[in-house]
Formats: C-alpha cells, sequence, structure tokens
C-alpha cells in the first residue's frame, strides 16, 4: 500500500511539473515583449485583418472593446486581405467610421490590403502601406460556373423546381438569359457605385476622381499613396510611432497584440492540465499533501 502510494504521488508530482513548465512556456510565448492590457500607461491596440473577409463579427467585438477602454488611446489596423464578402466589409468600415470621432483608427497594410481589405481601410484617418504592398482593386466582381454541355455529355440532366422567374439565376445546369446577366450587371454596378462612395466618404476625396481609378485595376502602395488613396510609407513599426505621435504619446507606446491562436500542442497540454485537475479533486489531493509523500 505504501508503495502504491509512493507511485501514485510520484505520478501527481510528474503530471503537475508538466502542468507547471506547459504554463510557463505559454506565459513566455504569450507576453514576452508584448504589452499587456494589465500594463500602465497610454496603450495603442493593434486588430487584424488577415485572409479571405467572410465575417465580420470577431473584428467588430475587437474594435468595440477597445473603443470603450479609456486607456487605449488608438486603434490600429493591420490588413492583411485580398478582399472578401460585400456584406463583412462593409460592416467593418460602418463600424470604423462610428469610432473615428471618439479614437483615432490608423490602417497598416501588409503585403496585401486590396478589394475589400482597401474598402475597410479607406475609412480609418490614415493608411500607412508599404511601397510593394498590394492594394486598391475597387471593383466588384461575381463569378459563375455552367456545366450544361459536360453533364450532357456525361448523361446528367438537372431538374430545378422555382416559384419565381428568376429565382435559379445563375444555375450551373443552363445558360444564363440576357435579362438575367442584365439583372446581375445591375447588382454589381450597384454595389461598385457603393464602394466608390465609401472611398469618397472615408478618404475625403472627390467622387469623381475616386471613380476614374475604381475600374478594379491593382496598385502598389506607393503608386496608390501617389493617387491619394494612402497617406505614407512605411511598416507596422512606423505605423506605431506614427499612431503614438499623433495621439501624443511620448515614448515608446505600450500596444496591445492580437491574441496568437493555441498549437495543437497547447491544445493538448491545456487539456492535459484539466485532466490532472479532475483527477486531483477526484482522489481529494492537493499540492501540499503531494509534497508530504514518504
Amino acid at each position: 500500500m505504501k508503495r502504491k502510494r509512493i507511485f501514485i504521488g510520484l505520478g501527481v508530482i510528474a503530471a503537475l511539473l508538466i502542468f507547471f513548465f506547459g504554463i510557463l512556456s505559454l506565459i513566455g510565448r504569450y507576453s514576452g515583449g508584448k504589452s499587456s492590457r494589465l500594463a500602465f500607461g497610454d496603450k495603442i491596440a493593434i486588430v487584424e485583418v488577415k485572409g479571405v473577409i467572410s465575417q465580420s463579427s470577431g473584428i467588430i467585438e475587437e474594435l468595440q472593446q477597445y473603443v470603450d477602454d479609456k486607456d487605449v488611446k488608438a486603434i490600429i489596423l493591420r490588413i492583411d486581405s485580398p478582399g472578401g464578402g460585400v456584406g463583412p466589409s462593409q460592416e467593418i468600415y460602418r463600424e470604423v467610421m462610428k469610432i473615428r470621432p471618439k479614437k483615432k483608427v490608423v490602417t497598416s497594410m501588409g503585403s496585401v490590403a486590396a478589394s475589400g481589405g482597401y474598402y475597410i481601410a479607406s475609412a480609418s484617418d490614415l493608411i500607412v502601406a508599404n511601397p510593394g504592398t498590394i492594394t486598391g482593386s475597387i471593383g466588384v466582381i461575381m463569378q459563375f460556373s455552367n456545366f450544361e454541355e459536360l453533364l450532357k455529355k456525361i448523361g446528367i440532366k438537372g431538374v430545378v423546381l422555382k416559384s419565381g422567374e428568376h429565382k435559379d439565376i445563375g444555375s450551373p445546369f443552363r445558360e444564363m438569359t440576357p435579362e438575367e446577366k442584365k439583372i446581375m450587371q445591375e447588382v454589381l454596378d450597384n454595389v461598385h457605385q457603393q464602394f466608390i462612395q465609401a472611398v469618397a466618404d472615408g478618404r475625403k476625396l472627390d467622387r469623381t476622381k475616386v471613380a476614374e481609378i475604381a475600374d478594379g485595376r491593382i496598385l502598389t502602395g506607393e503608386q496608390a499613396k501617389n493617387l491619394g488613396l494612402v497617406d505614407q510609407m512605411g511598416n507596422l513599426q512606423d505605423t506605431i510611432e506614427i499612431t503614438a505621435k499623433m495621439v501624443g504619446i511620448l515614448g515608446k507606446p505600450n500596444v496591445i497584440y492580437p491574441k496568437k491562436r493555441l498549437s495543437i500542442w497547447e491544445l493538448l497540454m491545456r487539456d492535459m492540465a484539466s485532466a490532472v485537475i479532475d483527477v486531483l479533486n477526484e482522489k481529494g489531493y492537493d499540492l501540499s499533501s503531494v509534497l508530504q509523500i514518504k
């Protein structure tokens, strides 16, 4: 019985050591060299817009969190996105426009901030890009596939039941009619005009000037600056320094960086720690009693 207790105790100690060093590893990764929300003084928060823009809720929640924090003096949008959905881009744009009267919002462009990425950026007070950043692409696109001829060759026929004449518009089973193409083009043109107006409003540019370059073309950061779509050249660290000066922060500002996602190893470590705690609770062990095992 005594030997069994010793083995149990050693096993618990080993599990606790793994848990302890795992926690230290996580703390080192997520707090080392980066400011925490618990740090004192004026702060600048960074909100990332990365990848294809398919939803807006997470980004908007972050923005709302920081706009209500009195210690956060400005927000930097770090955009590295080729664009995405119209709706999510417009929702984030609108949220940034609502924040601007309360707090400075600055955009830092990464490798690409085009289409929906630029749509969002245009709402900020200032845009900083790298000379080689791919941006612009002020346009709207909608693509459809038509498999009608292929399906005929392999003997498959699509059957569609609908309650409205244009309910299956864009169906891959048939060619789009001229009337349907006209309907879809009108939708695209309307959204395109919304895009142009959003850029004109956000950047305080003449609408006609924006319309001249809103043909879907991509631009480098340097070209965009010459056209008035970008304000300054610089990387993220330059943007932090520029933003700090804008809001009157002296010295090196405290920067709140985005939380990083946990790796598989870290998720396993978290689950292991949770399991160890559950076992300890079930067995009635606590740290002090484990260390007293003889």
